[in-house]
């Protein structure tokens, strides 16, 4: 299976032209900008377009925490046919949002990458009934239909599968449409906390029943930093202050108020879909849900990640053949640049 199968099914099939020129840095509105000064520059693609999920990247260009670290960010967006593994195997970005499955398969084919950093601590993909159907737990998808996408399938369905005695007979493709879904109240459809549920509770006038895959057991890190061992060996200092800069920003960014307004005006910007409502929704239920903060980043800050963790995760990933048995794990990351409290619970 290869690096781009492995992609999030929504993100690969849905991903719409960025509205900023792609590979240009972004830039703060005039009046803003600190002093000029010697930045060093680097690069990070994000896998989707602007939006709340990305907000850390957004406030800490708008609070200026790169400049204040001595870096341009130029902070790029994903687009419809873009494949941003692609980009950073062939040298043509620093760093890339990627996660659990593009690390394994950096392993299997002895690519020099790895992941440094882990901003989701739980994976934002859902399952999603209509209300009052009583999908209350991951037990009751016996016998519904079930839309999920090609992503899904070769990810989290077939550790869903094993788990609660599903079949693949309940399975029917996702189309990245909501039609069949509001057409059928005994149909679940796959999601992203965030962004599925918002627009189905707009259209039913009342929220949909949500299950978090991640409270399966399912252990993905998401939304994790990826880069060369190259770059992470010969710029250390200027990795480290990248990533400490990123995850103060996340931390500033899921306080929220008054201090994350320019960082959402940045996401308006860039992406008009996005709106002031769709942008708090999204802030209010990763924070009830802990995709951010939660399990080791309570302990250790936004973006840990822990041996255990990777190591359970690709066991039962390769136990229900998802990943080849025999990798060696502990090459899918380092913990050299996390773990050091930023952004923890006080």
């Amino acid at each position: 299976m290869s690096a781009a199968s492995w992609r999030l099914d929504r993100r690969t099939a849905l991903r719409a032209a960025a509205g900023l020129v792609l590979g240009g840095p972004l830039l703060l509105p005039a009046g803003r900008r600190p002093r000029a000064q010697t930045l060093e520059r680097v690069s990070f693609h994000t896998d989707w377009r602007a939006q709340a999920e990305h907000g850390g990247y957004y406030q800490a260009i708008a609070a200026g925490l790169y400049r204040r670290a001595g870096i341009e960010c130029d902070l790029r967006q994903g687009g419809p046919s873009l494949n941003i593994g692609q980009l950073l195997l062939t040298g043509r970005v620093d760093m890339i949002m990627s996660n659990s499955f593009e690390a394994f398969t950096f392993v299997r084919e002895a690519a020099p990458f790895f992941t440094i950093a882990a901003i989701f601590q739980k994976d934002p993909q859902v399952l999603i009934g209509h209300p009052g159907s009583g999908l209350d737990s991951f037990e009751k998808l016996k016998g519904r239909t079930l839309l999920i996408g090609n992503g899904g399938r070769v990810t989290y369905w077939p550790f869903l599968r094993r788990k609660y005695g599903l079949s693949d007979e309940q399975l029917r493709p996702y189309t990245f449409n909501m039609a069949p879904f509001l057409a059928d109240r005994n149909v679940v459809q796959q999601g992203f906390l965030s962004s599925e549920p918002y627009s189905i509770a707009q259209a039913l006038g009342r929220p949909p029943e949500v299950l978090l895959i991640a409270d399966s057991g399912f252990s993905a890190y998401q939304t994790t930093i990826a880069i060369s061992r190259r770059m992470a060996l010969e710029k250390r200092d200027l990795v480290q202050r990248f990533v400490d800069a990123t995850l103060e920003g996340w931390a500033q960014y899921l306080r929220g108020g008054p201090a994350i307004e320019a960082a959402n005006e940045l996401i308006k910007r860039h992406n008009p879909e996005q709106t002031d409502d769709r942008i708090a929704y999204a802030i209010r239920v990763m924070n009830e849900r802990g995709i951010v903060l939660s399990g080791d980043a309570t302990r250790d800050g936004i973006g840990a990640m822990s041996m255990a963790r990777w190591r359970g995760f690709y066991d039962e990933m390769a136990e229900v053949g998802v990943v080849p048995k025999g990798l060696d794990v502990g090459a899918a990351y380092t913990l050299d640049f996390v773990n050091k409290g930023i952004g923890k619970p006080s």
